[in-house]
């Protein structure tokens, strides 16, 4: 999931080596921290949150058969 993230993020931003994300697992959850460049923020985060929201449905989509929860945080 954590490759999976860093491909979308890559293919959205102007800057694709400032992307980075974090794995760090709590409890029986595992979470993405997503950086990307301050001028990358709002392609990442798009109009509402809609690119964030389809971004976190995906990768939800596709931790379907983990038994662990996933949740993507973009952080700055």
């Amino acid at each position: 999931m954590k490759e999976l993230l860093i491909i979308i993020a890559k293919n959205l931003v102007e800057s694709p080596q400032s992307v980075t994300v974090e794995e760090e697992e709590r409890d029986n959850v595992i979470v993405l921290k997503l950086r990307v460049a301050p001028e990358d923020m709002g392609k990442v985060i798009g109009k509402q949150g809609r690119i964030a929201k389809a971004i976190r449905t995906l990768v939800k989509a596709s931790s379907v058969n983990s038994s662990k929860k996933v949740l993507v945080e973009i952080v700055q």
